[in-house]
């Protein structure tokens, strides 16, 4: 029997791939992405830490704007006292509600990706033109705010149409985060070229893991660490992305900061630094595209 299917990439098993390595020879490639990230009051959609209340709901539009004024900046602090770099999934109307969240990505020299506007809204049940022009006014908005030509997206929610990888290729985004399915780069099908897949962690990731599944902050320490240390075994065999997803209103909350913070310090300071490449998504793809074509699985 014949399944739809999206026709963007082919089945590749991880083991049957070429081998090569991160810079300096190293292994594993691991990266933050923290979602910041900021919501219409009263309307559309919001995260929510219990039961939703009624319209206009400020409790959740509360505990979701904490992660802006001052989780964030807690986790920017933890961030600079391990000397670890950062990508960034923030939403554009951040940078008129909160300039200085901006400022203080540009200050540590921090890749930003492209996030949508807001959390509030998806993107997949747009018509092709209205995505189109909404993936335009999202790349536009960054650049004129940060001066950095976005190359990452990751939609808010995930939330994907038909033709939403058509539509990054052609506006010039160099890879997506929206699409979980390897632990390496892959390369996908546009209907004007390829689009690289980057691993991005739909389980090793705050929101899901705390939020829905209702795991402590102690479990997803546990979960960070073993998941980097079976990475980091694999990654012999084969050069692994390994990614971290946080959101500044669900781990920028103190005690589980204090959770965080201890699983960092654990990869910062683990014996094996060298075979560890502690990086960005965008730093990934510069060096995969470096590599020779047949590296990275193709799309057909």
């Amino acid at each position: 029997m014949l399944l739809p299917h999206h026709n963007r990439y082919a089945f590749s098993a991880i083991n049957n791939r070429p081998d090569y390595s991160w810079p300096e020879g190293k292994r594993l490639a691991v990266y933050i992405g923290l979602n910041i990230e900021h919501f219409a009051f009263g309307a559309g959609l919001t995260h929510s830490l219990s039961v939703p209340l009624p319209s206009p709901d400020q409790r959740a539009f509360a505990w979701c704007d904490y992660g802006n004024r001052v989780g964030v900046w807690r986790i920017f602090e933890m961030l600079d006292q391990l000397g670890l770099p950062a990508s960034h999934l923030i939403n554009t109307t951040l940078f008129d509600y909160a300039p200085e969240i901006l400022q203080a990505i540009k200050g540590r020299g921090d890749e930003i990706i492209a996030h949508g506007r807001t959390n509030a809204e998806r993107q997949g049940h747009m018509w092709e033109k209205d995505e189109a022009r909404f993936i335009a006014e999202v790349r536009d908005t960054i650049f004129e705010h940060s001066g950095q030509e976005a190359r990452g997206w990751m939609a808010p929610w995930m939330s994907t149409s038909h033709l939403t990888p058509d539509l990054l290729q052609e506006a010039g985004f160099k890879f997506v985060m929206d699409w979980p399915a390897d632990d390496q780069p892959i390369w996908m099908k546009t209907r004007a070229g390829q689009i690289m897949s980057m691993p991005y962690p739909f389980e090793l990731n705050d929101s899901p893991q705390m939020l829905v599944r209702h795991h402590t902050p102690e479990q997803f320490e546990h979960m960070l660490i073993e998941q980097f240390e079976e990475m980091l075994g694999q990654s012999e065999r084969q050069p692994l992305v390994c990614g971290i997803a946080l959101h500044a209103m669900i781990v920028g909350q103190p005690y589980r900061l204090r959770a965080l913070r201890r699983a960092l310090q654990h990869l910062v300071n683990h014996p094996q630094r060298d075979s560890i490449w502690f990086t960005r998504p965008g730093d990934i793809y510069d060096h995969c595209v470096a590599l020779p074509s047949t590296a990275l699985p193709t799309p057909v």
